[in-house]
Order: C-alpha cells, then structure tokens, then sequence
C-alpha cells in the first residue's frame, strides 16, 4: 500500500484526515528526509499495519537506508523513554527523579543521518506518546540549534494526522469485520 492508497482507503467520516494527510505530504516546510523518516517514525511508533506499510513504501523511495532505520529507531526509543519518563511525570513521588534510569539509551543520533532530523522524529513520536518531559527536551535541543518553531509544528501536524489516519484506519478494518 502507498500513501496515495492509504488516503484512498480512508472513509468519507476521516475526509479532514486524508486531506491533511495529502496536504503534508506535499508540504515543503521539512526537507523530504525530515518529513518522511517523520511519517515513518510516527506510523512506527503507532504500530497499525496498514499505515506503516504504506509509510514504509515511501520509505523505500525517500529515504536512504540509514535514515529509514534512524526513523525505526527514533520510535522504538521513544516508545521505551516516554513510557518512562510519563510516568515519572505524572507520579507525584519525586523520590525517582533522583534514581538512575537505568535504561540503556545511546544518546547520539544513528549513524547516516543528521542528529536534528533524529530529534525532530523523536519529537514528533514523543507527542502521540503524550510525554511532556520528552517533549520538552527535544523542542529544547531543536531550539538550540535554530530550529524554527514552522518546522517543529510542521512535525507535531505529521504526528496528530498519522495517528488520526491509524485510529481511523485500524476502526474501519475492525468495522468490515463485522
């Protein structure tokens, strides 16, 4: 499945989230690696079948090996740090804070791809999550470097529209079952 098919396959009731899907696709705020390894992290980070199939389809025609593997990556840490880092947040012991994490996390971006690319998809993976620490830290490093706030809200649009395209797609399959 393609991203053109995935907009295709969304119901008339997600019409808002096919055309802000288009809209991002065609966007030109992110370099084509910010945006695709973007939509390749959050679709991973979600983990719905068909929307990470169609993401992974752009993938294979936008992005270098490596950066799509530092988008896989971005997902599969934020999906370990902002369970954690969640928690301590919302837990009113602060006790934690002061303890080790005890995660292994390397904290340098993956090889072949720019460490502000990295922390953009970290990002934006880190809102569909809800962590706010994570959050704050990575608009923080973004920040630091210059990055403009178009292009962080750039990111935080891809999270919210391929987390309402996967609420939307895994909902329609789960209804054609019936």
């Amino acid at each position: 499945m393609t991203v053109t098919a995935l907009i295709d396959a969304i119901p008339d009731y997600g019409r808002e989230v096919a055309r802000n899907l288009q809209v991002l696709a065609e966007d030109e705020t992110l370099t084509e690696q910010q945006k695709w390894g973007c939509f390749l992290a959050c679709a991973h980070g979600i983990g719905v079948a068909p929307v990470v199939r169609a993401f992974e389809a752009e993938a294979q025609e936008r992005l270098s090996p490596e950066a799509a593997d530092a988008a896989r990556s971005a997902a599969a840490r934020m999906g370990m740090t902002n369970i954690y880092y969640r928690a301590l947040h919302l837990m009113q012991n602060r006790e934690y804070l002061a303890l080790p994490t005890r995660l292994r996390m390397n904290l340098a971006a993956p090889t072949g791809v720019d460490r502000l690319d990295f922390e953009l998809w970290a990002l934006a993976v880190s809102a569909i999550n809800g962590c706010g620490a994570c959050l704050d830290a990575h608009e923080d490093e973004l920040k630091k470097h210059g990055v403009e706030p178009a292009v962080v809200q750039t990111a935080l649009r891809i999270a919210a529209v391929a987390h309402a395209a996967s609420r939307v797609t895994a909902s329609a399959e789960a209804a054609a079952s019936f």
